[in-house]
């Protein structure tokens, strides 16, 4: 056995540092809760190449004794506890005097503090946990610390660092989260000299919500509160309008202290999933006010998360709270006067649905602006007269017949749309005569499976047909979804995304946490076929979008890719995200129970057929599924 060594301070310290100083964010943390600690009303946090150049906050709090100033770098050294008896009732944030003996450890440290009692300030400067210099210096009430070149002395630790745009954004949240929590705080965020979070001091926590978070949530939210002998719980949760895909917007204080608690997030979500059964996650923001012993914050050095001695009792708690709440947010949304109803229904005739017939669909798209999309055609056949042109652009590949008849969308002369039509009708019906060939040469060479004869459609869901004395069974939505995901995934490969001009573009105003993350991926959205632009103080407009998508909800598909890429992490290849982008994106797809001719049918396995990939989708549930003749004879007992 080695002989045992005792390590020395510096060792010692900078393994601590390992625990609390994760990255910029956990000092940002450490120092933001210190000045909480010294009820501070003002807290200004400015940083510099995502905190790791600098990391400068001040505050007006009470500041540090000039006796005590040398004495709070010191490992363990605090001002929250007395003795082992306090840690079971403890009321502030930090408890352990760890974090400025951490911090110092691993970077250059210069701090200034003045309380109300002294004349003047005093400043020290340590430098990789060692002290270089402690003077008197001229100073405003509070305290302002400066914490340079994080992990300058242990260079490996900064391999683990996330990208610049991540570490920044990890930063945005976290002080939009404290801020939250302390509503009644003024606090600013400066970023690399832009002013990123700006709130103020109020007793009002939904003005706070509103600044954060935007109009659209601030509008969104439903308040609870209900109290009980040793907890008392209140806050916000988010209607289904605000919900996302993932939970990046749930926030849990529990004593004003940020944390994270599988016991309260199941709570809420049950609570909030027993009314609105929607298929994402709600956004909210609870606060848990119990007394100090019935927790306990000594679980993790990053005091992130607690226990409760009775976690029955709080679940229970909060779940009855929320429920209650969104109970009577709906009874109140869908309450009506009976009488009036009944008044207003008795005025409304009813409005027979216009009928489009084949023969005039070209008039009316080219005069009226039909939505095309959502009608449906029987077979056209491939030698089509020019009056039919408008009906088979619809039919399929009608972007493409688009281009090739150069029809100008912007182009208001009937006539002269027809006329272009017509120009380009015998070319364009050539062309088609030659594509009938195609797929001859095609079967040849790359298809992953032979014809299949189409029986007919099971439920409007499954495609029957048979191919080589096998029945074939075919998901028509997870077929079509796959047709998609190659067809949009191969044109970001290829730069060749088609997109549409959006005739309103859609504005979003993204909160200070989810701009980052854009920034980060916005040649990821480019390439995708998303045409933004910047629209000032993190709010963005959407002018183009892809156009093979259909109109599905633009707004809702920009967050849910925005949620996907943040929840990936720095370390995703562009391939991944753009498969995640494309999988979101077959949202399009055709779906179940609806109802498909045989052309449609047999369209589909003809696409099918020639993938890369045909025989799972995107989200890997088989396309197909197949029975051998032998195993159906085995079924009816005609062999054994």
């Amino acid at each position: 056995m080695k002989r045992i060594n005792v390590l020395d301070k510096a060792t010692t310290n900078k393994i601590a540092a390992g625990e609390v100083v994760e990255r910029a964010s956990s000092v940002v943390k450490e120092l933001i809760e210190n000045s909480i600690d010294a009820n501070s009303g003002n807290i200004t946090i400015e940083i510099e190449d995502s905190g790791n150049k600098l990391i400068r906050i001040s505050d007006d709090g009470h500041g540090i004794y000039k006796e005590d100033i040398e004495k709070a770098f010191m490992p363990h050294a605090t001002s929250k506890i007395k003795e082992l008896d306090d840690i079971y009732k403890i009321n502030s944030f930090g408890f352990r005097g760890e974090a400025l003996a951490s911090i110092a450890a691993v970077s250059k440290v210069k701090l200034k503090s003045k309380t109300k009692e002294d004349d003047f300030g005093v400043e020290i400067i340590i430098n990789g946990g060692e002290k270089k210099s402690l003077l008197d210096a001229p100073s405003n009430d509070g305290t302002l610390i400066e914490v340079k070149d994080l992990f300058y002395n242990v260079p490996a630790r900064q391999k683990f660092l996330k990208s610049p745009q991540r570490e920044s954004s990890l930063i945005s949240d976290l002080v939009l989260r404290l801020a939250l929590a302390n509503y009644g705080v003024s606090f600013k965020l400066i970023n690399n000299g832009k002013n990123v979070i700006t709130t103020y001091g109020t007793e009002n926590i939904e003005d706070t919500i509103r600044i954060l978070y935007g109009k659209q949530v601030s509008e969104n939210i439903i308040s609870f509160e209900s109290h009980n002998d040793i907890a008392s719980v209140y806050g916000y949760i988010g209607n289904s309008e605000i919900s996302r895909g993932s939970r990046n917007r749930q926030s849990i204080f529990v004593n004003k202290r940020l944390i994270k608690s599988g016991t309260i997030t199941a709570a809420v979500e049950n609570a909030f999933k027993s009314f609105l059964t929607v298929n994402k996650f709600p956004f909210f923001v609870l606060f848990l006010d119990i007394f100090p012993e019935y927790i306990d914050p000594n679980v993790h050095p990053s005091k992130a998360e607690i226990k409760f001695y009775d976690e029955r009792s709080i679940f229970k708690l909060v779940f009855n709270t929320v429920h209650e709440a969104l109970r009577e947010y709906l009874r109140e949304s869908f309450e009506v006067d009976e009488e009036v109803t009944l008044k207003e229904l008795e005025k409304v005739e009813e409005i027979p649905k216009p009928e489009y017939k084949q023969e005039s669909i070209h008039k009316d798209f080219f005069q009226n602006n039909i939505d095309l999309n959502k009608i449906k055609f029987e077979t056209i056949p491939v030698d089509l007269k020019s009056s039919d042109i408008a009906t088979y652009m619809i039919k399929e590949d009608k972007e493409e017949f688009k281009r090739e008849t150069d029809l100008s969308p912007y182009t208001t002369n009937t006539e002269d749309k027809i006329e272009t039509v017509n120009a380009n009708y015998v070319k364009y019906n050539e062309e088609m005569k030659l594509k009938k060939s195609i797929p001859i040469i095609k079967e040849e060479l790359i298809s992953k499976f032979p014809p299949i004869r189409i029986i007919g459609q099971f439920n409007n869901t499954y495609v029957v047909g048979e191919c080589n004395k096998e029945l074939i069974l075919i998901d028509q939505h997870a077929a079509h979804e796959k047709y998609l995901f190659e067809k949009y995934k191969k044109s970001i490969e290829n730069l060749s995304v088609v997109s549409q001009l959006l005739i309103t573009p859609i504005i979003l105003e993204l909160s200070f946490d989810e701009y980052p993350y854009y920034q980060e991926n916005k040649e990821v959205f480019i390439k995708a076929g998303f045409n933004i632009e910047e629209f000032g103080n993190n709010t963005i407009s959407i002018r183009e979008v892809p156009m093979f998508l259909g109109k599905p909800d633009f707004k809702t598909l920009f967050y849910d890719i925005l949620d996907d890429l943040k929840n990936m992490g720095t370390g995703s290849t562009i391939d991944i995200k753009y498969n995640k982008i494309a999988t979101l994106a077959c949202k399009a797809a055709v779906k179940a129970n609806d109802k498909l001719t045989i052309k449609e049918m047999e369209k589909l396995l003809e696409d099918l057929r020639y993938m890369d990939d045909p025989f799972t989708c995107p989200h890997g549930r088989p396309t197909t599924i197949k029975m051998t003749l032998t195993e159906i004879e085995k079924k009816f007992k005609r062999i054994q």
